[in-house]
């Protein structure tokens, strides 16, 4: 049987899943396993690393269950980012692993900053100073925690993690890679500057490979374990942002992306090294290039959470969900007069302050809850479009279209009004999973079914479902809106410090 499928993992914050994938894009099989996150304290997110192994075994099974292993070409990793685990040369884990959301590390980031210099670990890696880098949970648990780190003899990420269990190999992507803030990003090698300042030893990293690289076979133990075939290629995918971008189509020229998540992520593609204060500079899952990636981290959870804790509407039912969309659709550009500033779990670009709070302003006695539910979905639209020009502008780009992925891209009203702000169609993607799609063109790639991932991409991406085009009245009106919600956040930025510095002194 010759094998016409190739396997795509998307190992995410809440769940893993393998996806088996045909070389035109089309979803053959799948299988899932949900992931715990546990809290400790305010401020730590961590998972148990034999969860993500666990997970992906069962998520395998699945897919072995449902067709011929023998079907299987090869797979590819999609990965949560800037997630990692500390290890023993065994793979078994010596510490919590820490996640994306996990901000302990904020003084350590500041500390750095200062010494390193902000502006020098930005050149290197790509990415401004700000709490999400593995890095500085690296040096937290080197000087909080010393018996811990004394132990470990490996640190890696999910992707690099996952392909040691299944290949017995210690070696990853640079697209996994590079998120956690080590990573030279004109080298495409591990920084010795960077480790050398945090006190990491070079030889604890996994070994790197690009995108589309395979990176070894299955071994005999995993086989039988997932249900796959031993000397199963394993093939170099990436985070599951970059994935995400390149499933989407986002190698296309003149495009970028939008993932209307839990957080809202938005990327485009070019082949120079640029960075800038206006996004993170990420590893392209890609041959060659990079992606110039804005964030905000409150995205469909601001809006599930707005809608649920503060509007009263189960979220379980969708009559109460349709009703208050069609409220926010009747209400009229800028919510009668109220302005939001997305910030619920702080703000990345273009601001990098991992303190900064939401805000609405604008109340008044008129006010209902369909202007407050548009000024939601308006405020994270202004915030994008207002990144989305630093960023093109930074970069030398012009994006003549957004394609749209993610939960958030269901909803016509919040389409339409992402359109409209940012004046550009907006597509939205019939990829529901566009982040195992684009590990699963990685490993096309690797096993020779396209001579180069962009070809892949090509091939295997889906086509839009609707185009939402920009209305020009409606375009010029927030054009005018946009002025003011920019205004917004500069005025306020020193009174929340001082608010922050409050709420960080003990009152007893």
């Amino acid at each position: 049987m010759v094998p016409d499928l190739v396997i795509g993992i998307d190992s995410s914050t809440s769940a893993t899943k393998a996806i088996a994938w045909d070389r035109n894009g089309l979803a053959v099989a799948e299988g899932r396993a949900p992931l715990a996150m546990s809290n400790p304290r305010p401020g730590y997110f961590e998972q148990d690393p034999a969860a993500w192994w666990a997970s992906t075994v069962t998520a395998l099974r699945a897919v072995a269950a449902t067709v011929s292993p023998a079907r299987i070409a090869a797979l590819a990793i999609a990965n949560q980012r800037e997630s990692f685990g500390l290890f023993d040369e065994q793979g078994q884990a010596v510490g919590p692993a820490t996640l994306w959301l996990d901000e302990r590390a904020r003084q350590k980031a500041r500390r750095f900053g200062e010494s390193f210099g902000a502006a020098r670990v930005h050149a290197i890696s790509g990415k401004p100073l700000d709490v999400i880098p593995c890095l500085y949970r690296m040096i937290w648990f080197r000087e909080e925690e010393p018996e811990i780190f004394a132990r470990v003899e490996r640190m890696a990420e999910v992707h690099g993690y996952l392909v040691f269990r299944l290949s017995g190999r210690w070696v990853t992507s640079t697209a996994s890679a590079d998120p956690m803030g080590i990573l030279d990003m004109r080298a495409m090698d591990w920084s010795n500057e960077i480790l050398d300042s945090a006190g990491v030893a070079r030889g604890m990293m996994p070994d790197l490979a690009r995108p589309g690289s395979v990176l070894g076979q299955l071994t005999s133990e995993a086989a039988i374990l997932t249900g796959l075939r031993e000397g199963t290629p394993i093939v170099a995918g990436g985070g599951d942002g970059q994935c995400a971008g390149t499933g989407a189509g986002v190698l296309q020229p003149r495009c970028a992306y939008i993932n209307l998540g839990t957080a809202v992520v938005s990327g485009s593609f070019g082949t120079d090294y640029v960075h800038d204060q206006a996004f993170r500079t990420e590893t392209a899952v890609a041959d060659d290039g990079y992606i110039y990636e804005t964030c905000l981290r409150a995205g469909t959870f601001l809006v599930d959470w707005m809608a649920r804790e503060m509007l009263g509407v189960d979220l379980h039912g969708a009559s109460g969900l349709a009703a208050l969309e069609a409220e926010a659709a009747a209400s009229p550009i800028g919510a009668g007069g109220i302005v939001l500033l997305p910030y619920w779990q702080g703000v990345m670009d273009p601001h990098w302050d991992s303190r900064a709070r939401g805000v609405i302003a604008g109340l008044s006695g008129s006010s209902s809850r369909g202007d407050i539910y548009r000024a939601v979905l308006e405020g994270i639209a202004l915030h994008q479009a207002a990144t989305s020009q630093r960023a093109a502008a930074a970069a030398a780009q012009t994006i003549g279209q957004f394609i749209a992925i993610g939960g958030g891209a269901k909803s016509d009203l919040w389409m339409q009004i992402l359109a409209d702000a940012l004046d550009r169609p907006v597509k939205r993607s019939t990829a529901v999973e566009a982040s195992s799609l684009g590990a699963a063109m990685a490993a096309a790639k690797g096993v020779g079914w396209f001579s180069t991932i962009a070809e892949a991409s090509l091939a295997m991406a889906s086509e839009p479902a609707k185009t939402f085009e920009p209305d020009a009245k409606r375009a010029a009106l927030y054009a005018e809106l946009l002025a003011i919600h920019a205004d917004l956040w500069p005025t306020l930025s020193t009174w929340n410090q001082r608010l922050a510095a409050f709420m960080e002194t003990d009152h007893g």
